[in-house]
């Protein structure tokens, strides 16, 4: 069976770019640890595990960038570096206060989130309840999906978001090409020019029309 980001019921499994957005708002605002880490899983598309295991030296402040090892591959030790913007480096620096932490001889390769996967994925559903995102939809992959959903119809290369996500194979990247993308919306509303106005006020809505 061919994997889609579409579920058994025909719903999406991804956030769309609004809904992205208002997580990272109630992320931020939220503060603290939660806020830091649904924020990480938002911005850098990582598996729950990924982010999991950062340490705080990992944190590439002068590359702007979080380095992850990619847990899904039979060998371990393959990082991946993913550039994040600066404001949610900062907010890392400032909740874990990773400034006193880089001078701790033991405190740079200790996990920043000291949780397990239930209490991760439990705080990931809180703040996606407080974003209004809707039930189905509200699973932490679905921000992994969403990452990869915007880069793709933002037009990053799809080599780059193979190398982001950390997939071992061009094909598990070239799934995120297949949910309606804007471009595809704009050309598909060439077709809509003669309904304008069909169904706003004034309109005839008694009116039959022949076929």
């Amino acid at each position: 069976m061919t994997w889609s980001l579409y579920d058994a019921h025909g719903q999406r499994k991804y956030l769309t770019a609004r809904e992205r957005a208002a997580f990272v708002r109630i992320a931020v605002r939220t503060g603290g640890p939660v806020g830091t880490f649904c924020a990480v899983l938002a911005l850098t598309g990582a598996r729950i595990s990924e982010a999991l295991a950062l340490t705080p030296e990992r944190i590439d402040r002068a590359n702007d960038a979080i380095v992850f090892e990619t847990l899904k591959r039979r060998e371990r030790g393959i990082f991946r570096a993913v550039p994040v913007p600066r404001e949610l480096v900062e907010f890392l620096y400032e909740v874990h206060d990773l400034e006193a932490v880089s001078h701790d001889t033991d405190q740079p390769f200790m996990r920043m989130w000291p949780w397990s996967r239930t209490t991760a994925w439990k705080h990931v559903k809180a703040v996606m309840r407080l974003a209004n995102i809707p039930e189905a939809q509200a699973k932490p992959k679905a921000l992994r999906h969403a990452f990869g959903v915007e880069a793709v119809q933002d037009r990053i290369a799809i080599t780059l978001v193979k190398k982001w996500l950390g997939h071992a194979k061009l094909q598990s990247t070239e799934i995120y090409a297949t949910p309606l993308g804007r471009e595809e919306r704009r050309l598909a509303a060439h077709m809509w020019r003669g309904i304008r106005g069909s169904f706003g006020p004034g309109s005839d809505q008694t009116e039959s029309v022949s076929p």
